[in-house]
């Protein structure tokens, strides 16, 4: 099978675009560098140089920028402490998460829910927006992740 150098262009940032969407879906998890390397066919330092010629930054930098974005929302609509909103957003470290979110948006997490609450609708009890972000585990544990998939085939 001949390719032509378009056909592999195109295979190369397909490769690159399904690694880019396993990032968005996972934001919230830790990254593994080297599955998501694998996953789009590549090793590990060929992912970084080919992921940041397309995307102007590396898969780490990508990923932290999605997550201080997941986090101003955060900060503008659920009434969450700094800290549970750290850890939501796949942040291990208070101080990264702090240090991070003030090189993007120029404001401390503090300041910018200082700056932007208030505004529009009122905040989202912490509870429900722990549940939605998958923080704490439903009461009565009855969602789908405690189902037996072999009780779905009665």
């Amino acid at each position: 099978m001949v390719t032509t150098p378009g056909e592999a262009r195109l295979a190369h940032l397909r490769r690159l675009r399904l690694a880019k969407d396993t990032m968005d879906r996972d934001w919230a998890e830790p990254l593994d560098l080297d599955a998501v390397a694998a996953h789009a066919g590549y090793s590990r330092y060929h992912f970084i140089r080919a992921f940041k010629a397309v995307y102007g930054s590396t898969p780490g930098q990508y990923l932290s920028r999605r997550r201080i974005e997941r986090a101003e929302e955060l900060l503008r609509s659920a009434n969450l402490s700094v800290t549970e909103i750290c850890t939501l957003v796949g942040f291990s470290s208070l101080g990264t998460f702090s240090a991070s979110f003030k090189k993007q948006t120029g404001l401390t997490p503090s300041a910018y829910r200082d700056r932007h609450v208030g505004r529009g609708a009122a905040l989202i009890p912490g509870c429900y927006a722990m549940l939605w972000y998958g923080g704490i585990d439903a009461p009565g544990g009855d969602g789908p992740e405690d189902s037996d998939p072999e009780d779905s085939n009665s």
